[in-house]
């Protein structure tokens, strides 16, 4: 254990979370450096961090990650590509993970902190109403993200049995976002789902009054998270708090696309699940077929998680609900005119 501080290498610190994430780490007494490392060029002091160096570099370079986490004594793990399956998209993704993972039990870390993701349960009729850390992750092979998601979780326990130093905090939160999350509107899955509905759906919505856009609802219920609040579990888990293990992270109530569109001032149209289930299965047998489709699965089954194990173990208290995170969400893209 560092006497001194610790010193925390974070990949992916400009991304989604990663902004958040870093500035809690700024604020801890018990971090006393931080290096982060990601592809783009990013200046550290553009975000008024003092404590934080920033190198680029590529998780799929072994030499590059390996001089990031050297004496590093927790690495946070947050570097994922989730806009379409590719080779490439693997290569980040998993690769690039074992490459995180190796290098951080070469290099002695005490703790990993890996960004996993409710997806990583996968989208399966079978999974119970509610999910617990007791549930398997299990991916769901159509949906790339799930299904590399899950893979990645068993990379880090397979690096992991290869040495007793290194423990792994494995958090899994929903749809994160919030002022500074990167999220894109267009991008939450139940939101992407409406360019893959059937024919005579797109027909319908098409034909509704252009005024404002018009999103399906299929009636699937969905939780988010707080970017703020995810950033804190991560600090908990930097810190060693709580025991090793997966967290389930996510705000208290659940929203559907009606929601969504009220809080934007959109129109959403009722879906019936027969419409999203004929469609999720008929482009399931197309051999080829675009990456948008991918997302058909996340809305036939609700994956909704519950967070009690983070709670009573981590001590983790979300200081925001479901409703207001979303609140926040559209502010931020209306004060930037992004709609």
């Amino acid at each position: 254990m560092a006497t001194d501080g610790l010193k925390v290498t974070v990949t992916g610190p400009t991304g989604d979370l990663g902004i958040a994430l870093v500035d809690a780490l700024e604020r801890s007494r018990r971090v006393k450096r931080i290096v982060g490392m990601a592809r783009r060029p990013f200046d550290p002091a553009s975000q008024g961090w003092k404590k934080t160096e920033y190198r680029e570099g590529d998780v799929q370079d072994k030499r590059s990650v390996a001089e990031a986490v050297k004496g590093a004594d927790v690495v946070v793990h947050l570097a994922f590509a989730i806009l379409e399956s590719s080779d490439r998209t693997r290569g980040i993704n998993v690769d690039g993970s074992r490459n995180v993972f190796e290098a951080a039990v070469a290099a002695g870390a005490e703790r990993v902190c890996y960004a996993s993701s409710v997806a990583a349960y996968g989208f399966h009729a079978d999974n119970p109403d509610w999910l617990t850390e007791d549930v398997a992750p299990r991916g769901s092979e159509a949906h790339f993200y799930s299904a590399q998601k899950a893979e990645v979780e068993g990379v880090l326990g397979e690096v992991l049995l290869r040495t007793e130093r290194t423990q792994a905090w494995v958090f899994r939160p929903c749809i994160v976002a919030g002022p500074t999350a990167q999220t894109m509107i267009e991008e939450i899955p139940y939101v992407r789902m409406s360019q893959a509905m059937p024919d005579p759906v797109r027909r319908l919505l098409s034909g509704m009054p252009v005024l404002k856009p018009v999103i399906p609802d299929p009636g699937v219920p969905f939780q988010l998270v707080h970017e703020d609040d995810v950033a804190q579990a991560f600090v908990a888990g930097a810190l060693g708090r709580g025991e090793p293990g997966p967290y389930n992270l996510a705000a208290n109530g659940k929203l559907t696309i009606s929601d969504l569109a009220d809080a934007l001032g959109w129109y959403s149209i009722p879906i019936p699940d027969l419409a999203v289930g004929a469609t999720a299965e008929v482009v399931s047998r197309l051999p080829a077929r675009p990456p948008v489709f991918s997302w058909l699965e996340s809305v036939r089954k609700p994956v909704l998680m519950k967070t009690d194990r983070a709670r009573k173990v981590l001590g983790w208290k979300p200081k925001h609900t479901s409703k207001g995170t979303l609140k926040e969400l559209v502010a931020a893209y209306r004060d930037e005119q992004r709609f």
